[in-house]
């Protein structure tokens, strides 16, 4: 799939990918990519069934690092710095476990190479229940959609799929496909004949998080680093900025 994209920074610097988690897409990304763009070619992907991206009925972690693999070909980027987060994480760690050459650093933030328990079911449903054709104004929807997720933030954070189009709300995702797929985000594939990968890794973490599983970690990337940001949850880059931004830089210049 041909993935769209935002570019910021010098061509002729390192190429940095940057991957988003679900429900996200490239424009929650800005922010840090503007910061490392002068010393890297930043790449800022909208994921399939994210963002600009095409919609497809097929969303797991072989497809979407396939995904990864095409852009890179097409863009003629032999290797690249790899940073993801949450389902980007493990998107990019899928990726570098299949094509470890092709990644120079791995960064994941927030999320282990495990399958996690917690379900989207309830999320999506909220969603869908949002009656569109009664709502005139985004304030709304954000008041239906309260009643099944109490916290504000991550309300705001799911409605930026919220668009006025022509005179009508109209939903960017595709929530049948978020649906159908969803249990493939919260799982992780198994090692199976792959090896670990060998090269460093850096896993950056929110220490009120609860994403982290060191025995997974190492079990898949033994040279990995870990880092936890004490004050950040799990979006980690918006509570946290500086330290996540500390961190970074300081792997990829040590790398």
């Amino acid at each position: 799939m041909k993935l769209a994209y935002e570019e910021y920074g010098d061509i002729n610097n390192e190429p940095l990918l940057i991957i988003h988690g679900f429900f996200a897409s490239s424009r929650n990304w800005r922010n840090i990519a503007k910061r490392l763009a002068d010393e890297f070619n930043v790449y800022l992907l909208d994921m399939r069934n994210h963002g600009q991206s095409p919609h497809h009925s097929e969303m797991d972690y072989s497809t979407m690092s396939e995904d990864i693999n095409t852009f890179m070909g097409d863009h003629g980027l032999i290797f690249a710095n790899i940073m993801g987060h949450s389902m980007g994480g493990k998107v990019a760690m899928w990726f570098s476990l299949n094509n470890p050459e092709k990644v120079k650093n791995l960064i994941v933030a927030d999320i282990s190479p495990v399958s996690y328990q917690h379900s989207f079911d309830n999320t999506i449903q909220a969603l869908k229940d949002i009656p569109l054709d009664k709502i005139s104004i985004r304030k709304q929807a954000d008041d239906y959609l309260s009643t099944s997720i109490p916290e504000k933030a991550y309300r705001l954070f799911l409605l930026q799929n919220l668009l006025f189009i022509e005179g009508e709300y109209v939903w960017r995702v595709d929530l049948d496909i978020f649906y159908n797929t969803a249990d493939n985000i919260i799982a992780f594939p198994p090692l199976g004949l792959l090896n670990p990968y060998d090269n460093k890794a850096l896993f950056i973490m929110g220490g009120n998080s609860h994403y982290t599983d060191k025995e997974a970690i190492f079990s898949y990337f033994p040279k990995a680093e870990i880092s936890v940001l004490p004050k950040a949850n799990h979006w980690l880059h918006i509570d946290d900025p500086e330290g996540f931004l500390h961190n970074v830089k300081v792997f990829l210049k040590k790398t």
